[in-house]
């Protein structure tokens, strides 16, 4: 078999090994482009490739033998998960920075999963497409703000998941929660309450001076879980 030439380091460039901190500790941890997932050295969580391309994978022949679990398959939540992913990336584009973070959401919800009853089908979808709309709320809107992406993220996470032919129900719950992430308007279900903290974790450096803010406060104060508020207060406060 001809090796695929997005395979072959023959076609590479410098830009196609990189360095991604482990969303758990911060350890700085090298990933060639086609490596899905690597294992952390320091936390040993598993850490997703923020920059995976799966274009082809959604056509090739060989994409389970070349990605292996992070290849489409015919069935099962990690394939669906997959295929969720695809799907994200396929609309964020090369926003590569949305991409991350939906992925960074989605490692710290699926880490509070192991400690929460919740549907996990709904905990990954929403967790993968919980700011889908942002593009959307920009063009229509001229703005990011959450009220903006709750109203404009729906419609889209409902049809891809219509697409991947999502049962209804679940598909009506991601919906809910994509609606609500930043308002909690109206929701107070084990899957949301797992959005909201694994979002959280991932935007408190953004929102707040960790020099100078009571984070250990807000963790306190703000966090839905109680292995989320757990992660949120190793991460930030030791």
């Amino acid at each position: 078999m001809v090796r695929c030439p997005g395979q072959d380091t023959r076609y590479w460039t410098p830009e196609d090994i990189f360095d991604v901190k482990c969303p758990f500790c911060n350890k700085e941890i090298e990933f060639f482009k086609d490596e899905p997932f690597r294992i952390c050295p320091d936390c040993e969580a598993e850490v997703r490739n923020p920059k995976i391309d799966l274009g082809c994978a959604k056509w090739c022949k060989y994409a389970k033998e070349c990605l292996g679990k992070l290849a489409p398959q015919d069935d099962g939540e990690v394939s669906m998960c997959d295929r969720l992913i695809a799907e994200m990336r396929d609309v964020f584009g090369d926003d590569r920075e949305r991409i991350s973070h939906a992925l960074k959401v989605l490692s710290f919800a699926e880490e509070i999963l192991k400690h929460e009853t919740a549907d996990p089908l709904t905990v990954r979808a929403a967790a993968i497409l919980h700011d889908i709309g942002i593009h959307e709320a920009e063009r229509k809107h001229n703005s990011s703000a959450g009220n903006y992406q709750e109203l404009e993220g729906p419609p889209i996470a409902k049809k891809i998941m219509e697409k991947l032919k999502i049962h209804d129900e679940v598909i009506e719950h991601v919906c809910k929660i994509v609606g609500s992430h930043h308002s909690t308007k109206n929701i107070d279900t084990p899957e949301f309450r797992i959005i909201w903290d694994a979002d959280w974790i991932v935007n408190i450096p953004d929102e707040y001076d960790l020099e100078k803010d009571n984070i250990s406060k807000l963790i306190e104060r703000t966090f839905k879980t109680e292995y989320g508020k757990k992660m949120a207060l190793r991460k930030y406060t030791n």
